[in-house]
């Protein structure tokens, strides 16, 4: 178990070099000394997500000394009010005791400003700001700015910070900006809102973030494929016979019907978490960890992916919108009688595709994804099942069929690995018992507190872009998915809603897999 030396009490939490082992060993650097400014930090994924995670970086020595926060909003309120915030934050969504002396110190490095994003006398007011924490917390000029904020104020904002000189490096320091999803809302929308940023800024300081890829089973997917032997060699056409990835959630929309029924299920998810799943999932070994190395293995399987014609949307793909139902005893309201959502709407809440890659490896293994809302349960899990083994020597004996092996890479909520294999039963007959051999990180490792944010936000400190998406896997992640948007856009569906909430989706999906003999695995736990 990785037990992390936590602060002495009294003394400077940031103090240590390193984070590290209980063992001495060194497991990480610290960030570099700088500030992070939150566009849109009075917001629900500042206060739930962002504050939390900088929490657990401190306590983890993976924050510099040199380090403060600002915290820009539209939302009248003082420094010392939005320091109090954030301790009130701290005590509802983080998951451990609060450490009192690193409580204090972040609260020592917190500010804030309240200003208009189009304003140009905010970003004036900002300037002035982080030069004086720059004299005050030594941040060496240092900054990265998040935006939290509407998808519109993108490309403005990375303006405005331009315009004053936010975003120059020169004499050895940096700027970026890590990019909040979705990016654009089409393949036209992603490349324009690819261009507004580039006139402005270079392409290594814009962290296109998806917080999927902050999951340790999505990271451990590199480690888990080209470390170990065993599995490398087999992951291929020749052995593995098709791949699924299903993204699951048992919530509805909440009280985002409005944004929702903009957005959809496609838009929501498909292009970049679930295209990010496959292409890590597919990739073929980078020459090194290095981001561009990883990121070029990544963009080819994006760009190999079989382009979708109209026929194939017809045949291949498949949506759907949850009418109402039961889950737990409790009844379920139908996506059209949810907040903001309008009584007749067209939008999809569930998704499936076949999806087939064009290259030597995976010519002929088809991959199925799936993503929807209100489902039995909240499961993110990539399934790679291999050919089954010949019958030829069971034939004489009572066995009448062979299970082929599966191994599943399950994301969230339980991160972990299992396989499945056939085992011989007890007994004076040739019988055979399936057997799932488990290994999760929480057993194994012991669990640490996480919001999924901290090892992105560290990357972007220490400038490791590996884990963020780059331009042109961003536009080839909506190129995938442009034919189903116009075909869709073009054939509006007569039969939704076509699943009821709690349960699996539309039987369209299942009869997917169906007709080549498949089926997918459910995991109700």
């Amino acid at each position: 178990m990785l037990n992390f030396r936590r602060p002495l009490k009294g003394t400077d939490p940031m103090s240590q070099a390193a984070a590290v082992e209980s063992n001495g060993e060194r497991i990480g650097k610290p960030g570099d000394p700088c500030v992070m400014v939150i566009f849109g930090a009075s917001g629900d994924l500042t206060r739930r997500k962002l504050i939390p995670a900088l929490y657990n970086l401190g306590k983890h020595q993976l924050l510099s000394r040199e380090f403060a926060v600002v915290g820009v909003a539209r939302d009248a309120m003082s420094t010392e009010d939005f320091r109090k915030k954030v301790l009130q934050d701290l005590q509802q969504f983080t998951d451990a005791p609060v450490d009192a002396d690193l409580r204090e110190w972040l609260e020592r490095r917190m500010y804030y400003l309240t200003g208009e994003f189009g304003d140009q006398r905010t970003f004036a007011q900002l300037k002035e700001l982080l030069q004086k924490l720059d004299t005050d917390h030594a941040t060496h000029g240092n900054y990265f700015y998040y935006l939290a904020i509407a998808p519109d104020f993108f490309g403005p904002v990375v303006e405005q910070l331009n315009a004053v000189g936010l975003m120059t490096e020169e004499n050895h320091q940096w700027r970026r900006v890590i990019v909040e999803k979705p990016f654009g809302r089409d393949l036209d929308s992603a490349r324009a809102l690819n261009q507004q940023l580039l006139k402005v800024v270079k392409e290594q300081q814009v962290y296109r973030i998806d917080h999927y890829l902050g999951k340790e089973t999505v990271q451990n997917i590199m480690a888990f494929r080209f470390a170990n032997g065993i599995f490398e060699p087999i992951w291929n056409r020749r052995y593995i016979d098709h791949i699924q990835i299903s993204v699951a959630e048992t919530v509805g929309v909440e009280q985002r019907g409005g944004y929702y029924d903009q957005a959809g299920a496609l838009r929501d998810m498909v292009p970049n978490h679930v295209m990010q799943l496959i292409s890590l999932t597919a990739m073929e070994p980078p020459i090194s960890f290095q981001a561009d190395a990883v990121r070029d293995e990544q963009a080819k399987i994006l760009h190999a992916i079989q382009p979708l014609s109209s026929e194939d949307v017809l045949s291949r793909t498949v949506r759907g919108q949850y009418g109402e139902g039961e889950a737990g005893g409790q009844h379920l309201a139908a996506y059209r009688s949810e907040t903001g959502v309008p009584a007749d709407s067209r939008c999809e809440t569930y998704v499936a595709m076949k999806v087939q890659i064009d290259n030597w490896r995976w010519a002929g293994v088809p991959f199925y994804v799936r993503t929807g809302k209100r489902m039995p349960a909240r499961n993110t899990h990539i399934v790679i099942q291999f050919r089954q083994a010949p019958f030829v020597l069971f034939r004489d004996t009572t066995v009448d069929a062979l299970m082929p092996n599966q191994l599943v890479l399950h994301i969230q909520p339980e991160e972990g690995i299992s396989l499945r294999f056939a085992a011989k039963t007890p007994g004076p007959v040739m019988r055979l018992g399936t057997v799932d051999m488990d290994f999760e990180y929480a057993d194994y490792f012991g669990k640490q507190p996480s919001t999924g944010y901290e090892r992105l936000l560290h990357d972007c400190m220490v400038g490791d872009a590996t884990l963020f998406q780059r331009a042109d896997m961003v536009e080839a992640g909506w190129s995938v998915v442009s034919p189903m948007l116009d075909v869709w856009k073009a054939l509006p569906p007569r039969s939704f809603p076509n699943y009821a909430a709690g349960t699996w989706g539309p039987k369209e999906a299942d009869a997917l897999l169906g007709h080549d003999g498949r089926q997918w695995r459910n995991f109700e736990k």
